[in-house]
């Protein structure tokens, strides 16, 4: 049954539309039995569509042999996925944990103690979590309004703006923290001379430079890293959603020469690095192969010039399958339409509509999605 109002969940979100009872590839089903094309995957997380057998069949395995041990002691998920996501980038260490607002949070914390400044610079339009640091240095004043004050010594500049980079920089800052594209802030890639310009700018002052690939990692974009495409490669990256297929994970990765920062007892997750969650996330990394992005990459493009010839479309932008369509109106309506008639896609921002389907979509799926567009939008 639909979920009530007055049902005994916390009332943080809005009552939902739908109940889902049942997902299969790249659809949902609903507790009446009615199928939907999902293009939210969860808000980026299902990437491989719900129940690719890869993961299921690794989190079913170590569900039969090891659930849990805590971090005073060593598993072989743990480590092997470690090790993966070190390979994918050219050499650095790990740190689990169960969320992207966790991830962030260890990134705020490892540059602190190791360049030794508390100052942020971060973008308007960034979201980084809803814990208080995280919080702290997402650039959107109505979700930051009713927790203030933050953290002291946050500056944001504008992406994609070169001058208010230099605008906001000082002595104190340590960390520089930035969306390769910017999901819930109006789905905005980052261009490489901004970031380039960013990394320059904290080698100058002694900082670290953080990419948040929460949204935009793990083949999202086109490359397993999103910082791939952009020519610059962070001493830090964040990653979360799509790394486990929809089993909670978040990760800290810093680059080996720039690991050492944290000593044991400096933090730490009691959950992180869950054996079944591991064992599954190795699984989607062995499957984030070349012919996998390759497919983001084309069907993306597709994907990306259909939303572009839609009614009320002002611009289509994004990278690989995580694109929006900024409209003249607001796209909640949109998405309220597009979900009466079986399409499941999110907004970022008030009039940018979001799709961010599993990474397995075929043409047939987004010419489908593109339809339904067409038809709720006209």
């Amino acid at each position: 049954m639909v979920l009530a109002e007055n049902s005994a969940l916390l009332a943080v979100y809005p009552p939902p539309p739908v109940t889902f009872v049942e997902g299969d590839g790249v659809w949902l089903v609903d507790e009446t039995g009615r199928r939907y094309l999902d293009f939210a995957a969860g808000i980026a997380v299902v990437g491989l569509g719900h129940r690719h057998p890869a993961p299921l069949a690794a989190a079913h395995a170590q569900l039969d042999t090891l659930w849990h041990a805590s971090n005073l002691f060593g598993t072989e998920p743990a480590a092997a996925l470690a090790a993966r996501l070190s390979d994918r980038f050219g050499g650095a260490r790990a740190f689990f944990c169960n969320s992207g607002a966790e991830a962030n949070e260890a990134a705020l914390k490892y540059a602190r103690k190791t360049i030794g400044k508390p100052g942020v610079i971060a973008l308007e339009g960034g979201f980084h979590g809803r814990t208080i640091g995280a919080l702290g240095v997402t650039g959107q004043p109505a979700k930051r309004e009713s927790f203030e004050p933050l953290l002291d010594g946050v500056r944001f500049a504008r992406p994609n703006d070169i001058a208010s980079l230099a605008a906001v920089a000082g002595d104190d800052v340590g960390l520089i923290l930035l969306e390769p594209v910017l999901g819930e802030g109006g789905v905005i890639p980052l261009e490489r001379e901004f970031v380039a310009v960013a990394a320059r700018l904290a080698d100058q002052l002694g900082a670290l430079l953080c990419l948040d690939e929460v949204q935009a990692g793990v083949g999202r974009t086109g490359t397993f890293f999103a910082w791939e495409q952009l020519g610059v490669k962070p001493q830090l990256v964040t990653l979360a959603k799509g790394l486990a297929n929809g089993l909670p994970i978040g990760c800290l990765l810093v680059a080996e020469d720039t690991a050492g920062g944290f000593a044991p007892g400096d933090h730490g997750s009691t959950f992180g690095g869950n054996p079944v969650t591991c064992a599954a996330a190795c699984a989607v990394v062995d499957a984030v192969d070349e012919a996998l992005l390759a497919a983001v990459r084309e069907n993306g493009a597709r994907l990306l010039a259909g939303l572009a010839r839609l009614p009320g479309v002002v611009q289509a932008r994004g990278a690989g399958l995580l694109v929006g369509a900024e409209l003249e109106t607001q796209a909640q309506p949109v998405v309220d339409a597009a979900l009466a008639a079986g399409l499941v896609c999110l907004t970022s921002d008030t009039n940018v509509l979001r799709l961010a389907p599993p990474l397995v979509v075929v043409r047939e799926h987004i010419d489908r999605a593109l339809a339904i567009l067409e038809e709720v939008m006209e």
